[in-house]
C-alpha cells in the first residue's frame, strides 16, 4: 500500500454529493451511511456497487499541510485547467466543503469516467444520474472524483472506484420449481 492512499475491499456504499448534518462520532457516521470521503454522505436512494475504492484523503491532508507551512506554493496546487473548470461548472455537484486554500467558495465535485468499453465517452465528466445509468450498461469502468474550487482553481483527486455490471448481463434469472 502506498503512503497516503486508503484501500477498501468489496462493495461499499458510494459517495454522493450531499453533506450530512452535524454531530456524531465515527461509529455514528458509519451507521448513518457516511463514506470515507470527508463530509460526503452515501446516496439516499439506490446504492451503486463500487469496487476497488481508493480514498485520497490522507494525500490531500499532507498536501494542504505543505501548502499551509509554505513548503509548497499556492500556485503549484491551484492549477486547474480551463477544461476542468468548465466541467465543474456544467457537470459538477456542489458540496458544503469550503475551499481549503482561498476559503471563499464551496468546492465542486466532478466525476470523470474512463474505460475501454466506453469508447468515445471515456475521459468525460458525468453527473451522478448518468453514472447510475452507465453502471447498468457497461461491464466495468473507472470513476475518478475530483474536487475543484472555481475561484482559485484548487483541485485534488478525492476518490476513485470501479463501477459496472461486473460481467453480469442484467438481473439474475428466476429459478424454476420442479413442477414447471
Amino acid at each position: 500500500m502506498e503512503s497516503g492512499i486508503t484501500w477498501s475491499r468489496g462493495p461499499v456504499r458510494p459517495a454522493s454529493y450531499e453533506v450530512a448534518g452535524p454531530g456524531g462520532g465515527a461509529a455514528d457516521r458509519r451507521r448513518r451511511g457516511w463514506s470515507g470521503v470527508v463530509g460526503v454522505r452515501a446516496y439516499p436512494g439506490r446504492v451503486l456497487t463500487q469496487r476497488q475504492v481508493v480514498d485520497f484523503a490522507l494525500q490531500r491532508r499532507a498536501l494542504l499541510a505543505d501548502v499551509h507551512s509554505g513548503r509548497t506554493g499556492v500556485a503549484e496546487v491551484c492549477d486547474a485547467s480551463p477544461y476542468l473548470l468548465r466541467a465543474a461548472r456544467f457537470h459538477g455537484q456542489p458540496s458544503d466543503v469550503t475551499c481549503p486554500v482561498c476559503r471563499k467558495e464551496r468546492l465542486t465535485l466532478v466525476s470523470w469516467i474512463f474505460g475501454e468499453e466506453l469508447k468515445h465517452a471515456a475521459g468525460s465528466a458525468r453527473k451522478p444520474e448518468e453514472l447510475e445509468r452507465l453502471e447498468t450498461l457497461y461491464a466495468e469502468f473507472s470513476v475518478y472524483v475530483v474536487e475543484v474550487c472555481r475561484t482559485c482553481s484548487w483541485n485534488h483527486l478525492v476518490q476513485s472506484y470501479v463501477l459496472g455490471t461486473g460481467g453480469r448481463s442484467g438481473p439474475p434469472a428466476r429459478r424454476r420449481s420442479a413442477g414447471e
